[in-house]
């Protein structure tokens, strides 16, 4: 059995965060797919398919970074609507945010959240945040879709 590609899956509306997110991924040496999204209407779009179900995503194995502040919708909402769809829930999701409010975490987690991460405030420190990530993306595994 071949393990196809993983795609990544970047939700965030900060064009200089989305900027910085990719730029440091590739710097750790992870070079794949990337498909970027501003808000969480074409997000689920791409995620859920042309008719809502999901079922086109269980081709791909998907990687999601999701921002909680979008201008449409939580994140909270699309993390909810990702890990309750049959074709997703299995797709890891990764919460990358300013956020640190301990209910918002946990909420998260409850929802089914692999990992939860607050974006350093300084320049410095958040790029040196996602280039750990990008270590960290780099040896996981993602598994396949049935």
């Amino acid at each position: 059995m071949n393990a196809k590609p993983v795609s990544i899956v970047m939700v965030e509306d900060d064009e200089g965060h989305a900027r910085l997110i990719e730029r440091n991924i590739r710097r750790a040496g992870v070079n794949n797919e990337i498909v970027a999204f501003k808000d969480g209407t074409s997000a689920l779009a791409y995620l859920l398919g042309a008719d809502g179900s999901g079922e086109e995503s269980s081709a791909r194995s998907l990687l999601i970074l999701l921002d909680l502040n979008l201008p449409d919708m939580t994140g909270v909402d699309i993390l909810a609507k990702v890990k309750s769809n049959p074709h997703l829930k299995r797709s890891p999701v990764i919460v990358l945010t300013t956020t640190d409010d301990q209910r918002e975490i946990k909420r998260c987690y409850d929802l089914g959240a692999n990992v939860y991460i607050t974006k350093p405030v300084n320049y410095e420190s958040f790029a040196n945040a996602i280039q750990q990530l990008g270590l960290f993306l780099s040896v996981m595994q993602v598994p396949a879709t049935e």
